[in-house]
């Protein structure tokens, strides 16, 4: 279910991906050269990676799996009527704690907020804003996604500060261009088997 997700965002917003982080990119490295600001590439890629999940997460909440049904108002109606382990559970529960996620940690990354209550409120407010949205563009308000959205945040903010805690030598420079290009080899190889999984699947539907 997981891949499926993956597969359809970037199928769909790689064009928007490509255009908007080559634009940035091109701004950011005359920015560098211009100011002779320390190139660290980590934090670079941090930057690039927060853009494409805000592209991927407007992505889906406003096109992805549009929703006719009935708003919900009243807090974890929605979430206890699934089976613990189902597809439905996946989706509409740990789908909503893990889209949220990231949000967590890039909140705790750029505010280097050493308390809760801020993460807390950025995370909320964004959810807030996004069902907002989706009730005003057709789709439906769900206080339950609200909850698990920030949920999902506050475990992306626990990640983050996990990280602060780490030992000295995982905060140097090398150690951290090193770990996020490996990060970055592993998603873009799981892409690529997604890819090409699906490559073999048309060639057979094809045969």
């Amino acid at each position: 279910m997981i891949k499926d997700a993956i597969t359809d965002i970037f199928e769909y917003i790689w064009p928007m991906i490509v255009i908007v982080v080559t634009i940035i990119a091109s701004i950011r490295i005359v920015y560098l050269i211009n100011t002779k600001r320390t190139f660290k590439l980590y934090e670079e890629l941090i930057s690039l990676s927060f853009i494409i999940y805000i592209l991927s997460l407007f992505y889906l909440v406003t096109f992805q799996d549009v929703n006719y049904g009935t708003s919900n108002y009243t807090p974890f109606k929605e979430m206890f009527r699934y089976d613990v382990g189902s597809n439905l559970f996946i989706k509409n529960v740990l789908g909503n704690i893990l889209l949220f996620t990231p949000l967590g940690f890039y909140a705790g990354y750029y505010t280097k907020s050493k308390k809760v209550i801020p993460i807390f409120i950025i995370v909320a407010l964004s959810s807030a804003t996004v069902e907002f949205t989706q009730l005003n563009i057709g789709r439906t308000f769900d206080i339950d996604d609200i909850i698990l959205n920030t949920v999902g945040g506050l475990l992306g903010s626990l990640l983050y500060k996990f990280g602060n805690h780490l030992p000295k030598f995982t905060k140097k420079t090398w150690f951290l261009n090193l770990i996020t290009i490996l990060l970055l080899g592993l998603f873009l190889t799981y892409l690529l088997q997604i890819y090409g999984m699906i490559d073999i699947e048309m060639m057979r539907c094809f045969s």
